[in-house]
């Protein structure tokens, strides 16, 4: 009986061993996990530091843009007023459209010896063309 006591002893020794040796495994891994995780933790503040100011600056910058866009919207409502009086003024205006045209009478001699010279740099190429077409049937 003292044998079997002694062996269920041993037994628990030797678990009580592994255990130790499991927990101690254990607890290193937390250790290293705490700097790894203490490192993440101050990288994130810094990021958050910079996000805060970063938004700061775009605020900033919408509320520039807002009293920009509150005077051009000022100046905008202010001219179209400006126009619906004039729009307004237009009506109060008699309009007498003519019977019709007159006539236009042109005579194509007076044409042709008004247009510029076909060889100078000045005239355009539809220029010269028409006024070669215009020679060639004289």
């Amino acid at each position: 009986m003292t044998y079997l006591a002694d062996i269920f002893l041993g037994a628990g020794a030797l678990a009580a061993a592994f255990y130790c040796m499991i927990l101690s495994r254990r607890l290193t891994r937390l250790t290293r996990l705490d700097q790894d995780l203490g490192g993440a933790i101050a990288v994130l503040s810094k990021q958050v530091d910079e996000m805060t100011s970063v938004l700061g600056a775009a605020q900033s910058a919408a509320t520039a843009s807002t009293a920009a866009l509150d005077e051009q919207t000022l100046k905008a409502e202010t001219a179209a007023e400006r126009l619906e009086l004039l729009v307004a003024a237009l009506d109060d205006i008699p309009y007498d459209a003519p019977a019709s045209p007159p006539p236009l009478r042109l005579d194509e001699s007076s044409v042709v010896s008004k247009l510029p010279d076909p060889e100078s740099a000045e005239v355009s190429v539809f220029m010269r063309h028409t006024a070669d077409r215009t020679e060639a049937e004289a």
